[in-house]
């Protein structure tokens, strides 16, 4: 897979892992490797004469000053060429051992100048980087010189964060159904058959932010501007778009990729995130703990042509707590590219993708090509496209999105007569209507594994807490908040995350047609949200006076703290009480339970709950946004 590693060095610790995963590399394909070690003899020069009128007075005579520049100058060539030397030693020795063919160079210039040039004249495909270099002090996160070749270079670059030689873990790569990512799935599937490591591929979807940027959009449009954009209207096209149809197609980028990696022999466990991007790879780096991570330079919105890094990729490189591997290359898988070849459209169905939004253009056109082919139609027509949305979006959808604001608002009353509704403890399925429940139609929980949801139980509870406030979100779009949860919003210090935590309590809530949110669905999600240090300090009072159902530990103890495995302090009892029973809370315990046996702990008191939790926190994230991760078992 790769013919030709280039490796630059300057005797740093993330220089001298590059070189030991350089060697591996090429042991495992058979590679050529290449090492540079780029010195700045001009810049001394340049230097030493800036200096001269600082040496002593016996120093300034010129036949002196003469000697001693020439002395300079032949010490510093020298010495610069010694090191240079020096360093290649190191990894010539190592390729020698390993029996790979080996090149030394030695350049003088500015490091990432003659790097660069350097790059793109070897016809080299992978470059093997550290991260910092010599320089780096104790809040550096990316080198200078590392920074300005990988925006400036598109070869295939592996930037080494991690200097542990023997550490484990997986390849993961990143899908947003760009050809890059998915040459980034070949490389995975490639490394992964070479080093024996497992492959993960992770894709991310956002459907909080049109929700937030609605609400901040709602106090400025007059009443005028309101009837022209038709606020409840594209709220609710943005709703089922986003978290149905974008939904459905980033799971097809990563089931097509799951395709690709059996064709090649590799069993690749698959996980769909919602939320911002990069924050939810990174969580997911930081609990997995892989080896390396895979990233396409750009994303699928990007234009190649004026992008040099993308900005998901630019904060993981930065912030990802393992190797980065950036891929410039583009591959499409096969049932793409037979698309693209033999698929034709209709001016009708051209005209209504002309009207699709440009930030969704690219994926909503590839998933109807791909709905295309697999129905056998070379040609797509507005019914193909009528075809694919009944798929990608639920039923009725193209008539919802007909109806006037008056009647979206009537339709909404309506949906809130529900009598009851039941929710999959597991997965987050959400059933409406009395019906009974036999089995989970997605994760295939059993019925008793459903909590159900009724309205007169839920209004009681919010009148406990303080009444009940109505808000108006959006025009014609009201929710339901108890007093207590509202105060426990309040306490969120910092108003865009406020704003964001009460966009996704919200969307939550009516996603799953709870009438009221009370403290119990609210605070949970605020903590995740935001973080307990962004709470302000009545935070801690409310959640004093708040009364959570006991926590059933393993025993059928209750909340004495007794287990058969663990004994359980007060504090920690309670700590875990505050979770949301069910689920949620045994989730939680067992996370809790096996950092204990991690730490050989026979007693979890406190601050080993909480570490618990910080580590569950991703987890019941996702659990309450209502998917499930999907890994290889």
């Amino acid at each position: 897979m790769f013919k030709h590693i280039y490796v630059p060095v300057d005797n740093s610790d993330h220089s001298n892992r590059a070189i030991d995963l350089g060697v591996e590399l090429g042991r495992a394909f058979g590679s050529r490797l290449t090492g540079c070690h780029v010195y700045a003899a001009r810049l001394h020069d340049y230097r030493f004469k800036q200096m001269e009128y600082t040496l002593p007075e016996e120093y300034k005579d010129e036949t002196e000053l003469e000697r001693q520049r020439k002395i300079h100058d032949s010490l510093i060539a020298m010495g610069l060429q010694l090191i240079s030397d020096s360093y290649l030693d190191v990894m010539a020795q190592k390729a020698e051992a390993a029996g790979l063919s080996f090149e030394r160079k030695m350049i003088d210039g500015k490091h990432y100048k003659v790097l660069i040039e350097d790059v793109r004249g070897s016809g080299c495909d992978l470059v093997i980087i550290g991260a910092l270099g010599m320089g780096a002090v104790k809040d550096s996160q990316l080198g200078s010189v590392t920074e300005r070749f990988i925006r400036r270079v598109k070869t295939d670059t592996l930037v080494v964060k991690t200097l542990e030689p023997d550490r484990p873990g997986a390849i993961v790569v990143g899908l947003d159904g760009s050809p890059q990512s998915f040459n980034g799935l070949k490389l995975a599937i490639g490394l992964g058959k070479a080093l024996n490591r497992p492959v993960e591929a992770v894709a991310v979807y956002d459907p909080y932010l049109h929700y937030a940027m609605f609400n901040g959009i709602v106090g400025v449009l007059s009443e005028k501007a309101s009837k022209i954009f038709r606020i409840k209207e594209q709220e609710q096209l943005h709703e089922e778009i986003i978290d149905t149809g974008l939904a459905k197609i980033y799971q097809s980028h990563l089931e097509i990729a799951r395709k690709l990696a059996r064709e090649d022999g590799v069993d690749m466990g698959i996980t769909l995130l919602d939320g911002k991007c990069f924050e939810k790879v990174l969580q997911y780096c930081r609990r997995r703990a892989p080896w390396l991570l895979i990233l396409g330079r750009i994303g699928v919105h990007s234009d190649e042509d004026e992008m040099d890094l993308g900005s998901n990729t630019e904060n993981l490189l930065r912030l990802a707590p393992c190797n980065v591997l950036l891929t410039g290359g583009k591959f499409y898988p096969p049932l793409d590219v037979k698309a693209e070849e033999i698929i034709s459209w209709t001016e009708e169905a051209e005209a209504r993708m002309n009207r699709v939004p440009p930030q969704v253009k690219g994926v909503a056109r590839t998933a109807l090509l791909r709905y295309a082919i697999e129905q056998g139609h070379t040609v797509i027509t507005s019914k193909v496209i009528n075809e694919a949305m009944a798929i990608f979006m639920p039923a009725r959808m193209a008539e919802k999105m007909q109806i006037l604001a008056e009647d979206v608002a009537v339709a909404k009353l309506r949906a809130e007569n529900q009598s009851v509704t039941a929710i999959c403890s597991v997965c987050g399925y959400t059933v409406k209507g009395p019906n009974p429940v036999v089995r989970c139609p997605v994760c295939k929980a059993e019925a008793d594994k459903f909590q159900l949801i009724d309205r007169a139980v839920v209004e009681a509870i919010a009148a406990e807490q303080g009444g009940v406030e109505e808000e108006e979100t959006l025009p014609g779009i009201t929710v339901k908040w108890a007093a207590d949860a509202r105060d426990g919003l309040r306490e969120v210090t910092d108003a865009y995350l406020r704003r964001r935590a009460k966009a996704r309590i919200e969307k939550y809530a009516r996603s799953k047609r709870i009438p009221v949110i009370t403290k119990d669905l609210a605070f949970p999600m605020i903590e995740e949200t935001v973080g307990r240090d962004k709470l302000g300090a009545g935070w801690e009072t409310l959640i004093a006076r708040t009364t959570f159902e006991p926590a059933q530990l393993p025993g059928g103890n209750g909340g004495n703290g007794e287990t058969g495995e663990f004994a359980w302090t007060p504090d920690a009892t309670a700590r875990l009480n505050r979770v949301p029973a069910g689920f949620m809370r045994d989730m939680t315990r067992e996370e809790i339970e096996k950092v204990a046996r991690e730490k050989a702990a026979t007693t979890i008191d406190l601050a080993l709950c909480e570490e618990g939790i910080g580590q569950a926190r991703n987890t019941m994230n996702e659990v309450i946004a209502g998917y499930i991760r999907q890994r290889k078992e």
